[in-house]
């Protein structure tokens, strides 16, 4: 028989970025609090920092910036001493070549060759002067903006590997959205004055940042912040239950407090709250209220994309300087590689080894997803290798991450069903707050993620909804220009790519 293990002020399902913001901040308001997350070992969610043997594993690749001074001020406060600057790199691979990102306009054209070059231009002059007027897909918009050449070698690959969809059944208002406000023309000059040094501001000498070029990062990998986030939560009296899986939640009878089934290693427990903070993905949660929620069709439409990082230990001092390389070539299956070393020097304990992150976009289930380790690091060895990365000899040593529900899909219906479902929620269950990227079902970032739980905290002093977390979301342009703490984290939709509407 399950045991009442506890009564609180607040339980949290999920010990990720959203849960372990609200878990700290409700301890320092003196809520008594339980947090449970499923993970038998890490905090952090899809922010969580893997360890094998001293090698750390950044999963998805986080950089430390926020326009929310809020967000900026409380990474300070929990992680005080141990942010380092570091150079930000990312550059697009393409048939044997690496292009600088943001476009250096030069190299690109070194890169591409005067005949191709030409051929882009072209494509691009004939996109301009006879564009489609029926445009319903990514394709279609993406080839109207800068031609057909460009959006092969640029969009096409990249795309339709993150998200397991064909570019010409995505519609077209994610690439209005996503790509919005980018010219070819404007990124041509501005990889001119890149080129030739001119973007500088008037009278100070220094670059206008049109992308991040430095970036916080915690010296030992994000999983260090939640780590010390869980510490201060366990610090103050509160419990983070590790390997333990929400059964099911439900009011008690005559009463607004929740009666909450963990499993454990121990068998089942109870705990007795007034309020529940989900970041659970939205599909989970609902098939675990009792009784049954009337949207939990809708819930169970929710879809999401999944992948997973194999990690290579490679006998070289390094082997290159960048965060990550994005894979545009169709010929291997790899979307982007990581370089641990170019996060930070402490991520790879040994110099004389370089250490770096294949990330593979799946479904949960799918081929790739159920591959065995050693074929899955056999395979990466192989990629590696067709991208003239590696020599397969000099790898010493693997390893596989997999992360499921690493990005909710926004399909036609999405939208429907996360509002029909939020509704039913938030009229019957007012003490539920739903938070964070797969609470929400929503594409947010790690600070976004912890501006939902910043405003459920306030809403739970409160004692009502006085503050929308739903208005809390990142323009697509937000993570890569700014200032650190320039404005608050309440902003338009970012979206990720919906199936083209049937006609």
């Amino acid at each position: 028989m399950p045991r009442i293990d506890q009564s609180v002020d607040v339980a949290i399902i999920g010990a990720g970025p959203a849960g372990l913001t609200a878990a700290y901040l409700l301890t320092k308001k003196g809520y008594s609090v339980t947090v449970i997350e499923k993970d038998p070992v890490y905090v952090g969610g899809i922010s969580r920092t893997v360890e094998l043997d001293g090698y750390r594993f950044d999963i998805g690749g986080h950089r430390f910036f926020s326009k929310a001074q809020e967000v900026v001020d409380l990474w300070n406060e929990i992680l005080p001493d141990d942010f380092i600057q570091r150079p930000r790199m990312s550059r697009i691979y393409y048939e044997g070549k690496f292009y600088s990102y943001p476009l250096r306009a030069f190299e690109a054209l070194w890169n591409l060759g005067i005949i191709r070059s030409t051929l882009c231009m072209a494509s691009f002059a004939k996109a301009r002067l006879m564009p489609n007027r029926d445009i319903k897909s990514f394709q279609d918009w993406t080839v109207n903006a800068f031609g057909h050449r460009l959006f092969s070698i640029f969009f096409k690959t990249y795309t339709e590997k993150v998200w397991g969809m064909a570019c010409n059944e995505i519609s077209a208002d994610w690439a209005a959205q996503r790509i919005k406000g980018l010219s070819l023309w404007g990124a041509v000059t501005d990889g001119l004055k890149r080129s030739l040094g001119l973007n500088k501001r008037p009278n100070d000498g220094m670059e206008t940042k049109t992308l991040l070029e430095t970036f916080r990062y915690p010296r030992l990998g994000p999983g260090m912040m939640w780590e010390k986030a869980r510490d201060l939560v366990v610090a103050g009296g509160n419990q983070i239950l590790m390997d333990h899986s929400l059964k099911q939640i439900a009011q008690d009878q005559g009463t607004s407090r929740w009666r909450m089934i963990a499993d454990g290693p121990e068998g089942e427990i109870i705990i007795n709250a007034a309020h529940v903070i989900s970041s659970a993905p939205m599909r989970e949660l609902a098939a675990r209220i009792h009784p049954l929620p009337a949207t939990l069709p809708q819930a169970q439409d929710l879809k999401y994309r999944d992948f997973l990082t194999v990690a290579l230990m490679i006998k070289s001092d390094d082997l290159f300087p960048d965060n990550w390389i994005y894979i545009h070539d169709s010929k291997v299956k790899v979307g982007r590689i990581q370089n641990f070393r170019s996060w930070s020097p402490e991520m790879v304990p040994d110099p004389s080894v370089a250490c770096v992150g294949l990330e593979y976009f799946c479904f949960e289930g799918d081929g790739l997803w159920a591959t065995a380790d050693a074929d899955l690091i056999e395979l990466a060895k192989a990629e590696m290798a067709m991208l003239g990365l590696c020599d397969p000899a000099d790898v010493v040593g693997g390893a596989v991450v997999r992360q499921e529900k690493a990005y909710p899909i926004y399909d036609d219906a999405y939208a429907a069903n996360v509002l029909e479902m939020r509704t039913e929620l938030e009229t019957r269950y007012p003490t539920l707050h739903l938070v964070g990227r797969n609470g929400m079902h929503r594409y947010n970032n790690q600070d976004h993620a912890m501006m939902t739980a910043m405003l459920t905290v306030r809403n739970i002093e409160a004692g009502a909804r006085a503050y929308d977390v739903w208005g809390v979301n990142e323009d697509a342009e937000y993570h890569e220009s700014g200032d650190e703490g320039e404005k608050a984290a309440l902003a338009s939709e970012r979206l990720v790519p919906s199936r083209l509407k049937a006609a």
